[in-house]
């Protein structure tokens, strides 16, 4: 594709050709009018498609040289009766065509053969002229040469960002490794005791009030661990392999999509009416990337609370067999925002869940709109594989298997938790016996 640059740059070399034509032949304008500078001035304006189709060029600036030596040794009254029998006969438009042939047009093999023949068609060798044969080597050759240089610098240029983007990837890719074994190894394990620790005050606790509040511990620090568990997982992952593996069944079922009902409540509690719109099947989704987009209509019915008092709020997600994108737009607010409210936040919502999108290889945008309101849009893969889901003290289970609901509020069948508080009141017990 052709840049703005370039495309100025060959109009430039278009117009100052034309000038330089205009200089060399205009005795032979006045002579015999202006038909040659028109013919050549054709010629010239190809050059303007020199980067998108060069051997075209190539070959068309051919013709017209094949044209002008036939012109001028067969019929020289028509078009060149001035020219000598050692003129170099080659439009002006010829060397540029070969050096962009050479640099533009991939297959080198292919215009050192035309470059050749156009060679031997401008030397005339039937002629055994030394002066044209050197002239030749200069319009012809020459050009070829240096396009052929600058050609195989824009590869060296190339192969050396090529290596620098590689090693870059390699380097994001062992920083991310080796962030997912300190969260493993010191995160997850800290937490996984604070779940045992949870579920054996709730066993052994006399009050209710104390046991209620031990199992929202467990409950949050089993929450905690199946979040950091996906993103082990995805920090384990390949950048790329979010995309690659789409297509993969997830066996064991799925699980349903995210509950936006209590998310929705909150803010019509406040007065920020939401209208919410879903389409596709939430069960395409995988866990981590329910997840994902439960935060990201998290942070923003937070910012606009905050930010745009009054306002509505159009919710859509759409899922897809490939891709999950999800809208949040609001209007403008309704009156102005409380300045201690919106100064409270860290300001740096957004930017966290941009890097919460693109750890998942997704896309997000954010910005205001035309009429005073303010979107937020992102585009997530349906399928994000987390191959370290381990069990736990959570009742851990497999890639792509029941996760919770995606809110961030797991679901806990009435067995898990009874292996979990048997298994708390165990560890509880053998600590009272030492």
């Amino acid at each position: 594709m052709t840049s703005r640059r370039e495309a100025l740059f060959d109009v430039a070399l278009v117009g100052a050709l034309a000038v330089s034509l205009v200089a060399l032949i205009w005795p032979l304008i006045l002579l015999h009018g202006p038909g040659g500078f028109f013919l050549q001035l054709g010629f010239i304006v190809l050059l303007l498609f020199r980067r998108r189709a060069p051997l075209t060029v190539l070959l068309v600036a051919m013709g017209g040289d094949l044209g002008l030596v036939a012109l001028a040794r067969y019929a020289p009254g028509l078009l060149a009766s001035a020219m000598q029998i050692d003129t170099i006969w080659v439009l002006l438009a010829t060397p540029f065509a070969v050096y962009s042939a050479m640099v533009y047009g991939g297959d080198r093999r292919r215009v050192w053969i035309m470059v050749g023949l156009l060679t031997l068609l401008v030397a005339r060798p039937w002629e055994s002229a030394v002066t044209i044969a050197i002239g030749s080597l200069m319009l012809i050759a020459l050009p070829a040469l240096l396009g052929t240089y600058v050609a195989e610098l824009n590869e060296r240029v190339e192969r050396a960002q090529r290596e620098q983007h590689r090693l870059a990837r390699q380097a994001r890719v062992e920083e991310r490794v080796r962030l997912a074994a300190e969260m493993h190894d010191v995160v997850t394990h800290r937490i996984s005791l604070m779940v045992l620790q949870a579920g054996a005050l709730g066993v052994t606790a006399a009050d209710a009030a104390t046991r209620s509040a031990a199992e929202d511990l467990r409950l949050a620090g089993c929450q905690a661990l199946e979040e950091l568990r996906d993103l082990v997982g995805v920090l384990r992952s390949a950048p790329g392999e979010a995309d690659e593996e789409v297509a993969v069944p997830r066996a064991g079922g799925q699980a349903p999509g995210p509950d936006f009902s209590e998310l929705l409540a909150e803010s019509e509690s406040v007065g920020v009416g939401v209208q919410l719109e879903q389409q596709g099947d939430p069960m395409l989704a995988s866990p981590v990337v329910g997840r994902t987009v439960y935060r990201i209509v998290q942070e923003s019915l937070t910012n606009v609370r905050k930010h745009a008092p009054g306002a509505t709020v159009a919710v859509r997600v759409s899922y897809g067999s490939d891709r999950v994108r999800l809208t949040i737009r609001n209007s403008a607010p309704g009156r102005r925002a409380d300045a201690s409210l919106t100064a409270s936040g860290s300001g740096t919502g957004l930017l966290g869940l941009r890097q919460r999108v693109e750890l998942v290889s997704g896309t997000l945008h954010a910005g205001p709109t035309e009429d005073g309101g303010f979107e937020v849009g992102a585009t997530l893969p349906a399928y994000v594989p987390t191959p370290d889901r381990g069990s736990g003290p959570s009742g851990g289970h497999t890639r792509g298997g029941p996760s919770g609901n995606g809110t961030g509020r797991p679901a806990r069948p009435p067995e898990r938790r009874r292996l979990a508080a048997s298994a708390s009141s165990r560890i509880h017990r053998a600590r009272g016996g030492e």
